[in-house]
């Protein structure tokens, strides 16, 4: 149990502690003095003491920092008592590139000295950094557009998005038809879009007339980038691949996750290592960008299993590979069964990916973090020849505003010169979602206003 003198701030203290995935009975009070900042923590019957200078220039600014001073408290505190320190040291956010553009020309030292963080994922954060450059823009500068088609074959173990099984699912055609009344209320709102990104669930797993629709709706909006997440190759078919090319996508995900037909079976696919590399050749020969997917740690993995997944990968030599740790999520199938994930091996493999993809030439291009993660590590996404995905750096780096069009959609508004974000989430049911339609395209109206 957490206890502390300081409102809200126990669930902070609290994602500290399952960093070190220990449930923990922990102290913690704080005492304020002019710009001085004392903290103490009690934990397994010994007290520790802690003294912070505050520096703050208005009452959000101090808020942050207490935040981040009470995080570092318990951190140092649970690093002393078990002798163990995280790759990431006590940041817990889901964006450290987001927070390293804040920190200015000083963030490796911040990072290092200030928040813990090891050096090497310093080091990855600054290669990102780099890479970065020709993509950034002032914060609220530009509009990318998602579209969510959340249907799928079969839903995978360790999936916890909103993703129907597309033969269960009784609503796809009202789905469909309500998403493209959103699609063409977004297109009033007058916005220039950098990007368009059609996610899921598998988007090419609903009807070739359906899909046919929906780029319909889209095609006239000109954009630098337009991407569509394939996924799962027992749903890219060269009819649909043709489709997408002729309506002016862009980008192509195919995302194997393993190249383990083992594996594949165990967490619910039902097609083959075979089946991926056919489709991602089939994907490339309509002269696609290429995202492959792959998943560190998923279960019964061995190391020698993944690092012959990222050859693979390198082997088949896609435009970018993103790879991920595997991350416990309620709703999932393999949270029913596996509480918390060590980190085990976790480490190894994702080092691995690193090193392996860099000498081939991939660099890293984005990165974000999630609670529930294997080895408390993070999703790097890797791109080869300036062809980083523009989408995943804007949402990412929150430079610029989404307009989200489907259940589950989270659009939000990046107000730059106001250093502030409003966000307006879609319903997650699909029920809910039918029945909103109108509400949900009237608030987003005002909210983009």
């Amino acid at each position: 149990m957490i206890t502390t003198n300081l409102d809200n701030l126990a669930s902070e203290i609290a994602e500290v502690a399952n960093e070190f995935s220990k449930e923990i009975d922990l102290t913690l009070n704080a005492a304020f003095n002019g710009d001085k900042m004392s903290v103490e923590v009690v934990f397994a019957d010994k007290t520790y003491n802690y003294s912070y200078d505050l520096k703050y220039e208005n009452e959000l600014e101090r808020k942050r920092y207490v935040k981040r001073y009470v995080k570092l408290s318990a951190y140092k505190t649970l690093c002393d008592h078990y002798g163990e320190k995280m790759p990431w040291g006590a940041l817990t956010g889901i964006r450290p590139t987001k927070l390293a553009y804040q920190q200015g020309e000083n963030w490796r030292d911040f990072f290092i000295n200030d928040m813990l963080v090891s050096a090497d994922k310093t080091e990855l954060v600054g290669k990102i950094l780099d890479a970065q450059k020709p993509y950034m823009v002032k914060a609220g500068g530009v509009n990318d557009l998602f579209v969510s088609i959340p249907f799928c074959p079969t839903r995978c173990a360790y999936c916890s998005f909103l993703s129907c099984e597309i033969g269960r699912e009784k609503h796809v055609n009202e789905y469909i038809a309500a998403l493209i009344n959103e699609i063409e209320a977004a297109k009033r709102l007058g916005l220039n879009y950098r990007s368009i990104y059609v996610g899921g669930g598998t988007p090419v797993s609903i009807e070739t007339p359906l899909l046919k629709t929906v780029l319909d709706a889209l095609s006239d909006i000109k954009t630098q980038e337009f991407t569509v997440e394939a996924g799962r190759p027992d749903c890219i078919t060269e009819e649909k691949l043709k489709l997408l090319k002729d309506h002016g996508v862009t980008r192509v995900c195919v995302n194997p996750q393993t190249f383990s037909d083992k594996t594949l079976s165990v967490i619910g696919r039902k097609h083959s290592v075979k089946d991926v590399i056919e489709k991602y050749e089939l994907t490339k020969s309509f002269g696609f960008t290429v995202n492959m997917d792959l998943i560190a740690g998923l279960p019964e993995e061995t190391f020698e299993d993944f690092k012959y997944s990222i050859d693979k990968a390198i082997e088949l030599y896609p435009e970018n590979v993103t790879v991920h740790t595997l991350c416990l999520k309620k709703g999932s199938k393999l949270k029913e069964s596996v509480e918390r994930l060590s980190a085990g091996e976790v480490d190894k493999m994702v080092d691995y990916a690193h090193a392996a993809l860099f000498s081939a030439g991939y660099v890293p291009y984005y990165l974000y973090r999630q609670k529930y993660m294997a080895g408390n590590l993070e999703n790097t996404g890797y791109e080869r020849n300036d062809t980083a995905c523009i989408y995943n750096i804007d949402i990412m780096e929150e430079i610029g505003s989404i307009v989200a069009c489907g259940a589950n959609g989270v659009s939000k508004r990046v107000f730059g010169d106001e250093n502030r974000i409003e966000r307006l989430a879609a319903p997650k049911d699909i029920l809910t979602y039918l029945n909103k339609i109108n509400l949900i395209i009237s608030d987003k109206n005002e909210l983009f206003a």
